[in-house]
Order: C-alpha cells, then sequence, then structure tokens
C-alpha cells in the first residue's frame, strides 16, 4: 500500500488567494521557558487545500461541518487535462466514461507550476464543462489550483458544483499520475463557510 500526500503545506510564507489572509503561526509558549512549545494558529478557511461549503457563496446556506462525510472518501479518479489548455469544457471530460458517485480530481496545466506564485491565468472548469459533471453525480470534485472557477468571473461555475457536490481546492498533483485511487480528505469540523483539509491518496 502507497499513501501519497497531495495537500498544500501551510505555513507564513504559502500561496494565497488574492485578498486572502496569509497565515500567522505565532508561539506563546517556548520551551526551555514552558514545560512544552504551543501556538496560536490564525488560517483563512479558504487557505490551501480545502473544502466550500454552501454558506461561501450564499447566507443561510449550508456551513462546513455540514457536508456529508460520504463525499470525503472513496474511491477516485485522477483524469490528465495537462495538456488541455487553460479551460476545461465538456468535450474534454466526456471521454472519461465517468459514472455516478465517483470522486473526480482534475489534474490540469496547474499542476506544471503549482503554488511558487499566483497565475490569474490558471486553468479552470467552464459552465459545460460543471454541467457534465453534475449530470453524472459525481459526489466530489478536486481541483489542483486555490479556485475551480476563472479568476474574477464565471461565478455561476462556483455556484453550480457547491450546491451539487463537495468540492476541495487547492490540491497538490504535480507528481501523481493519473489513474484511480482511494481518496480521503478529511476537513476539519468547523461551523464556518469552508474550512482547511488534509488529502491524501491510497493505492496498492
Amino acid at each position: 500500500m502507497k499513501i501519497i500526500d497531495i495537500s498544500m503545506e501551510i505555513d507564513e510564507n504559502m500561496l494565497t488567494y488574492p485578498n486572502n489572509p496569509k497565515p500567522m503561526i505565532k508561539r506563546y509558549a517556548l520551551i526551555p521557558k514552558n514545560k512544552t512549545n504551543e501556538s496560536i494558529i490564525s488560517i483563512g478557511s479558504h487557505s490551501g487545500t480545502h473544502i466550500d461549503s454552501q454558506l461561501h457563496i450564499r447566507n443561510g446556506g449550508n456551513a462546513s461541518d455540514e457536508l456529508p462525510l460520504d463525499s470525503f472518501y472513496g474511491e477516485c479518479r485522477i483524469l490528465d487535462l495537462t495538456d488541455v489548455g487553460n479551460e476545461i469544457h465538456r468535450e474534454h471530460l466526456e471521454s472519461f466514461g465517468i459514472k455516478a458517485g465517483e470522486i473526480i480530481l482534475l489534474k490540469t496545466e496547474n499542476s506544471r507550476h503549482q503554488y511558487n506564485k499566483f497565475r490569474r491565468n490558471f486553468a479552470h472548469l467552464k459552465h459545460d464543462g460543471a454541467e457534465h459533471l453534475i449530470r453524472k453525480k459525481i459526489k466530489t470534485l478536486g481541483v489542483d489550483y486555490l479556485s475551480v472557477k476563472k479568476f474574477g468571473g464565471d461565478a455561476e461555475v462556483h455556484e453550480i458544483l457547491i450546491n451539487n457536490l463537495t468540492l476541495f481546492e487547492g490540491l497538490y498533483l504535480k507528481d501523481v499520475e493519473p489513474g484511480s485511487y482511494t481518496f480521503i480528505g478529511l476537513p476539519l469540523k468547523i461551523k464556518c463557510d469552508g474550512a482547511p483539509a488534509r488529502a491524501i491518496l491510497v493505492t496498492n
């Protein structure tokens, strides 16, 4: 059995989406002055690898702690979209034979760059691609950048996905081969509009 960590590392210098807060990790107890080392951690709810909830896009929507637990675990496929360009459309997804109940992770050209610096032209899912995934009734979608939608636009993509499935953003898929895995992604149990998560893949 092999376990692959596909989460971003959280530190004070990590890449964040524009206008989102940078994480802060401050030691308030130090050895040898204190018996233990302990820290205060401050982090945005959509920093690093995270999930979105309905509360992220509208008041009164379900919070992150209300997402279905079975959407955090199951058989998944990583789809190779690295040569598609920065717009993922339905036509790019149709050949994969996506089935109901699957967990689908999109490995795009973002994985060639990952999280060294913010790129406004990152690969993103277009509306027809999002509608295709919803029609196929997948339970969870994961993407390899800090947002699934186009920078500064395509808000309807975000909305249709969040209203119909569990969405993981900020996955680290650079060194992971496309194919079938078992996915485990556990967000913190926080009543909020989103939550940081640790995501792993398991393979035999």
